[in-house]
Order: C-alpha cells, then sequence, then structure tokens
C-alpha cells in the first residue's frame, strides 16, 4: 500500500488503517516505517465491530489477541457504503493495491508499465500482461493477469456455455511449482439469439478482459529465505473461436509465454527474517506490546492465564494425534 499510494493519490482515493493498537505505537510505526496514509487507532474495537469485521475466532481466552480485525480491505463510497470487500482466512495472502483501485473506480485500470506478450490475428488480437506491482511476483500478493482480447469489428467470441461444434473461449495459465493459479474471471456476456437454430449464445464483442488471479506461496517465494532466482516464467494457452454473423473461423489456440520478476516483501524487525535480502522494517514493538499485555491484562484478568492453559492444551492435543498416526 506504501509503495502504491501515488496511484491512490493519483485517483483521488483516501487510504485509512484501523487497529487495536493504541496512538503511540501507530505513530512510532508509522515513523519507522514512513507510512503515508492514516493510521487510526481503535482500542476498544468499537469501529472493527460496527463494521462487522472482529476476529470472533479469538475471545477473552486469547488474552491480548482480543480485539483483532480479520485482514482485509473495505473500499467504500464518500458517504461511507461499502461497494467492494477483500478478506483472506490468512495473512499470508493480500490482494494487490491496484485491485482496491479499480473496485473504487469499478473498472481496470491497467498501465503501460507492465511486460506485454502479444499473439492472436486480424480477427482477434491478443495481449497478455499482468496487472499490478510493475508485473513482479512477491510472496502471497494476489495478482492478476490480464488477457485482452480485441475483436475486429463485426466479430465475437463464445462464452460457456456453447452448442456442439462452437468453441468457447478458455483461458489457462501455469508456472513453476508454488505458484497458485486460480479460476479465470470472465466478464459478463451478451445473448446473441440464433433465429435459424432456434438457440441463444453466449458472446462478446469488441474488447474484453478476462482475468486470472494468482500468487506465490513458500514454496516459490519465501520470506524467510533469500529468492531462489530473479524470474520465473508463466505459460498462458488462449483457446477461441471468432466467428462473424455468417461465418465462423477455425477454432485456435495461442500459447504466450511472459517472464516475470521476483521481488521481495516486507518483513518484521524478527530474527528469522534477517538476512534474506528481504526489506526489513525498522520498527521495533517490545516495549508497546508490553503496553498492550497490560492493557489487556487490567481489562481481562484471566486473559493470559486462559491463553497459557489453552496453548498447552492444544499442544496435549497434537501430541495424542501423533502418537494415534
Amino acid at each position: 500500500m506504501r509503495d502504491a499510494f501515488g496511484k491512490f493519490q493519483a485517483q483521488g482515493i483516501e487510504l485509512y488503517t484501523i487497529s487495536y493498537d493504541d496512538q503511540s505505537v501507530l505513530s512510532e510505526f508509522s515513523a519507522k516505517q514512513d507510512i503515508p496514509f492514516r493510521l487510526l487507532s481503535d482500542i476498544d474495537s468499537d469501529v472493527i465491530r460496527r463494521y462487522g469485521i472482529l476476529n470472533d475466532q479469538v475471545g477473552r481466552e486469547d488474552a491480548f489477541l482480543e480485539g483483532i480485525p480479520y485482514p482485509g480491505v473495505y473500499v467504500t463510497d464518500e458517504d461511507g457504503v461499502v461497494v467492494a470487500k477483500f478478506f483472506h482466512d490468512t495473512y499470508k495472502k493480500r490482494d494487490s493495491p491496484e485491485m482496491f483501485i479499480d473496485a473504487a473506480l469499478g473498472r481496470l485500470e491497467n498501465s503501460d508499465e507492465e511486460e506485454r506478450a502479444r499473439g492472436g490475428d486480424q480477427e482477434v488480437e491478443i495481449s497478455v500482461s499482468v496487472h499490478g506491482g510493475k508485473g513482479t511476483i512477491r510472496q502471497g500478493i494476489l495478482r492478476q493477469l490480464v488477457v485482452h482480447c480485441e475483436l475486429q469489428e463485426g466479430f465475437h467470441l463464445y462464452g460457456e456455455p456453447a452448442p456442439s461444434g462452437l468453441v468457447p473461449t478458455e483461458v489457462r495459465v501455469s508456472g513453476p511449482p508454488g505458484l497458485v493459479v486460480e479460476e479465470p474471471i470472465f466478464p459478463p456476456s451478451k445473448i446473441l439469439r440464433l433465429e435459424s437454430m432456434g438457440v441463444d449464445l453466449a458472446v462478446w464483442a469488441g474488447s474484453l478482459d478476462i482475468l486470472v488471479p494468482f500468487y506465490a506461496i513458500g514454496e516459490l517465494a519465501s520470506e524467510t529465505r533469500p529468492l531462489d532466482g530473479d524470474s520465473v516464467e508463466l505459460d498462458v494457452e488462449i483457446r477461441y473461436q471468432a466467428c462473424s454473423d455468417v461465418a465462423c473461423s477455425l477454432p485456435k489456440t495461442e500459447k504466450l509465454k511472459l517472464d516475470l520478476n521476483l521481488d521481495v516483501i516486507d518483513v518484521p524487525d524478527l530474527g528469522i527474517h534477517r538476512g534474506h535480502g528481504q526489506r526489513e522494517g525498522n520498527f521495533r514493538g517490545a516495549r508497546h506490546m508490553a503496553r498492550l499485555v497490560f492493557r489487556k491484562l487490567r481489562k481481562n484478568p484471566l486473559g493470559l492465564p486462559r491463553l497459557m492453559l489453552k496453548t498447552i492444551k492444544l499442544e496435549m492435543a497434537a501430541k495424542r494425534r501423533n502418537r494415534s498416526d
């Protein structure tokens, strides 16, 4: 978010971060890490509760962890109405800042800074690029591969379902081990009625963008070791059939490649993260953690003993499962 702050400013989008930490820790963290946007303190998690993002998997028995929100992002309009939300079940999977900008604008705001692979023919021009982060791959950061198709006037492509004899548009993306590729996201299609056949067909005409989300896990790029290489290659296969109102071309399969740079991520100032070439933080939070624990213990004196007891029970249960296996 810090690196993409200029893009938010250019679109007139304000950024706010909300945390259950106090103002002192947020102020120091902002200064140490050069955070250009506002960090808001919600000590009692009141706003976190009102927005429905309180982490209900963490309760009073979890001591100082109680009150944390689910990690994620709300995109709101000027009246505070939520227009999009981005939440995952782990902090190690995060959306690209460019995806928040797209959600706020209601459109894909692609740029010319990413590398592109091109193919197709005069009927369908195809370009493939990676949206966000200057086309780089970082651990856990969700990027979008964009397959852009520009159709000659009078031609269309088919979506699912397509009747026998016609080929619907398909996109397949593959990469090295550790690259997680999600299902393609197709834009809404229009209905073309073929009166002679008595069928309705889902089609696209003009131009369309097919999005394929992907991200790297630790096998490919890890926060606890140096990068294994400078770049990786993505293979992209597009299967399609272009038709006009009177005739169809033969089905085609376009195979393109993208060479994408691997990039490091921001890591906290902890021993496990030091010396691996990642962007190490300048913030040391031990003093603030002690203050947080004290504040939570005053509110819930039995919280820490309960957390210790819960941890012991979980460890004993894990050992029993291991013995039974």
